[in-house]
Formats: C-alpha cells, sequence, structure tokens
C-alpha cells in the first residue's frame, strides 16, 4: 500500500464548520457579499455581548490576494477586529477564543 497524503478541509467545509461552531456558541456567521468591491472577508461573526469580528478563511496553505489585504487594512484601519482562519487548526483556536468572549461577556 502506497503513502496517502492527508487531506485538508476545502474552504467551503471550514466555512461550515466556522458557522456550526459559532451558532453553538449562540452567535451567527451572517456570509458578507459586497457587489462592487472584491476582497471582502467571507463571514461577520456576532456573538452574544456585542462582539463582532470580520473573518476570513482559508486554507492551510491558501494565500490572500492583494485585494483580500487591501480590504482587511481598510476594516482595521476603521477599527474593526479581522481574523483569517487558515485550516482547521486555526478555526478550532478561534473558536475557543469566540467562547472565552462569549463566556466572558456573561
Amino acid at each position: 500500500m502506497g503513502y496517502t497524503r492527508p487531506t485538508t478541509k476545502s474552504e467551503r467545509r471550514i466555512e461550515s464548520d466556522l458557522c456550526k461552531g459559532v451558532k453553538a456558541l449562540g452567535g451567527r456567521a451572517y456570509k458578507f457579499l459586497s457587489p462592487g468591491r472584491s476582497g471582502v472577508p467571507d463571514r461577520i461573526v456576532c456573538l452574544p455581548g456585542g462582539y463582532v469580528v470580520f473573518v476570513e478563511l482559508k486554507t492551510e496553505d491558501g494565500k490572500l490576494s492583494e485585494q483580500q489585504k487591501k480590504r482587511i487594512e481598510e476594516l482595521q484601519k476603521m477599527g474593526q477586529d479581522v481574523c483569517v482562519i487558515y485550516g482547521e487548526k486555526d478555526l478550532h483556536y478561534f473558536l475557543l477564543y469566540a467562547k472565552e468572549r462569549v463566556n466572558n461577556a456573561v
């Protein structure tokens, strides 16, 4: 039997897992679409207690486009929280952080 390289989840699967994880915390992960403005983050995550963060999702080896870098910088200059999640491991840590935010907000 030959070596089989471990597979990584697609962005779509990571996005689905993000939505499920955020919902389990009592929050929502809204799809962010902005016609005429490319490069916006994939989701706007709203958690109980008023925490809001823009989330861009990538596979573990994914790369941000120049437009995405520009939009993230624009949002951060306005004081917005932006998180780029690279794969399952980052998603796991993001959800732990989100859980901590929710628990501390109560």
